[in-house]
């Protein structure tokens, strides 16, 4: 018996129908990942900060408007991770560049990193750029402004504990906004490891490993945000 036409165009209206739909689902998946793989996360404006640089230059947040920039804590004396971020730092800044690019290292160690110490640091780290900014000051400002900008460092008033530090880093945008791009699963990483690792997944941190895979998207964001 022939088929009727309304019933064929019903059949194939069946058909086609979640065949569009699973395209138009497809199309938005890709277009949605693409936007998360492209586009960098605002996760707040940066911290307002002065402070004193290996120069004896007063460095502030609203001088360092127009740059895009990365800021750190650590302390010159450190024996452990201080060493590996800033010389994943002196890295990324042979490998970026650019004269809008700076870096900010906050040292937690103030009562010893004085303006003429930090100087020393900073020829011996090879920094070489004008813009990269070995900051000192007042260690419960100091402590304050890590606190801002949610990164760790221990508390000056326990002796144990005050040199402790986080690794990470943050990526200050040129209109001083932090960024940062989104993981695998698309939630933002909000900071970036200054950090080795024995693992080129960056899961098991390593003084002396041989990964630093933070280091290399940090260089691919900093390349977008100076575009």
């Amino acid at each position: 018996m022939p088929k009727n036409k309304e019933t064929d165009s019903s059949s194939k209206a069946k058909f086609i129908i979640p065949v569009v739909i699973m395209v138009i689902i497809f199309l938005g998946v890709g277009i949605a990942m693409g936007y998360f793989r492209n586009n960098l996360y605002t996760v707040m404006k940066v911290p307002d900060f002065e402070l004193t640089d290996q120069n004896n230059k007063k460095i502030t947040n609203k001088a360092m408007l127009g740059k895009v920039y990365l800021v750190e804590f650590f302390y010159s004396r450190c024996p452990t991770i201080c060493p590996v971020m800033n010389s994943n730092m002196r890295a990324i800044e042979d490998e970026v560049n650019n004269p809008d690019f700076g870096i900010i290292s906050i040292s937690i160690d103030p009562d010893n990193d004085t303006p003429k110490i930090l100087k020393q640091h900073a020829k011996s780290v090879g920094a070489k750029s004008l813009d990269w900014h070995f900051l000192t000051g007042d260690r419960t400002y100091i402590g304050n402004l890590a606190d801002q900008f949610n990164i760790y460092v221990g508390d000056e008033e326990d002796e144990g504990e005050s040199l402790n530090h986080s690794g990470m880093i943050a990526l200050v945008d040129k209109e001083g906004n932090i960024r940062c791009r989104y993981n695998k699963d698309n939630i933002p990483i909000l900071y970036y490891s200054g950090l080795n690792y024995e693992d080129p997944e960056g899961k098991t941190p390593k003084l002396t490993g041989k990964y630093h895979p933070d280091r290399e998207i940090l260089i691919e964001d900093i390349r977008k945000l100076l575009q």
